[in-house]
């Protein structure tokens, strides 16, 4: 399966853009082809996630990923995961920038002391 961070992207790109196919999914994720159809055989096999088929503007059959009630759940709840982790990382971000403001600011009161 996915990491977390690419399980998250998928189920949220696919609840955006369901029609989007599996090669155009593979390149947004960055991931390979065989990896996104195995991602979206196992969504579909925990109740995640059904497939429609409908006619696209060429006429050719292709497929919409549709998120079930139980994958709009399931998005969600990483959703408030991925906030809490990236708070966590803002705050770690501006304790260290706020540390190197000062150590940037103490060696310019020492430059200016040796001029």
């Amino acid at each position: 399966m996915l990491d977390e961070t690419t399980h998250y992207s998928l189920l949220k790109t696919l609840e955006e853009n369901p029609g989007l196919s599996q090669r155009d999914l593979a390149k947004r994720l960055g991931v390979s082809l065989g990896k996104i159809n195995f991602c979206l055989n196992a969504l579909v096999q925990k109740g995640s996630l059904k497939i429609n088929n409908f006619r696209n503007s060429d006429n050719k059959l292709a497929y919409a990923y549709l998120l079930t009630p139980s994958g709009v759940e399931q998005k969600a709840r990483m959703t408030v995961e991925f906030l809490k982790i990236k708070i966590r990382e803002y705050e770690r971000l501006r304790t260290e920038i706020e540390e190197l403001q000062r150590e940037a600011e103490q060696k310019n009161l020492l430059e200016k002391a040796h001029e």
